[in-house]
């Protein structure tokens, strides 16, 4: 399709870019302590909650027994849900950007679930990294535009026999204030911009249906759910 014609062009690999700065820099002891049992503000008590409820609700898309089904968590972060897919039984390839995020993730992850879970280093569209039953993609895409997301979960979805579950930031006046701010005001100790993104207008892009799942509000936690299949 159309839309793989973007997958790897230089507008991903500059974002990546930057994620991987951010995530790998300023970032990692926050993202550390939110993912983690560490006292947090109120304010990211929210955020936390929110993610717990997203994942949750990305997980529900799922078999509740995923033995023998190989599973690729693009964007893996600290390993939350890594840890909850090979909970399930699945084989997890885990990716990141972040390589000090993926040190935070591995020592984390429990003893027992260790022989099921891959953790590495870079980009979650890289063909080499195979053929998978389904796709989880956690707030991984939420930086990029409405052509390199379909790209990418158009790729994603021509390697799944499953579905690929993946979230975005919706449009609400919220948060394009925010992004329109964002491209105003661009600093560099600050996260990538997200990028909101609405259902249909992928849909567009990519020629085919994408599913709305649903919709996780938490304080200054927002993000959509959405699903694309074969």
């Amino acid at each position: 399709m159309a839309a793989q014609d973007h997958i790897g062009g230089a507008g991903w690999h500059g974002t990546r870019d930057r994620v991987e700065a951010y995530f790998d820099g300023t970032a990692t002891r926050a993202w550390t302590d939110l993912t983690g049992e560490a006292r947090v503000s109120r304010i990211r008590e929210t955020v936390r909650a929110g993610r717990d409820r997203m994942r949750a609700m990305m997980l529900s898309r799922l078999p509740e027994d995923l033995a023998a089904a190989r599973v690729l968590d693009a964007g893996c972060g600290t390993g939350a849900m890594a840890a909850e897919l090979a909970a399930r039984g699945a084989d997890v390839v885990a990716v990141d950007v972040s390589p000090k995020l993926l040190e935070v993730a591995e020592a984390r992850l429990d003893r027992g679930l260790r022989g099921q879970v891959r953790f590495l280093a870079g980009d979650m569209l890289a063909p080499d990294l195979g053929r998978f039953d389904a796709v989880i993609a956690m707030d991984s895409l939420l930086y990029y535009t409405r052509e390199e997301v379909a790209a990418a979960v158009d790729g994603l979805s021509a390697r799944c026999a499953g579905p690929v579950v993946f979230t975005a930031a919706p449009r609400t006046p919220l948060l394009m204030a925010m992004w329109g701010m964002g491209r105003m005001f661009p600093r560099r100790d600050r996260s990538p911009v997200m990028v909101p993104q609405a259902p249909a207008a992928l849909a567009r892009t990519l020629g085919r249906p994408v599913a709305e799942i649903g919709r996780i509000t938490s304080g200054f936690y927002i993000s959509t759910c959405m699903e694309l299949h074969p």
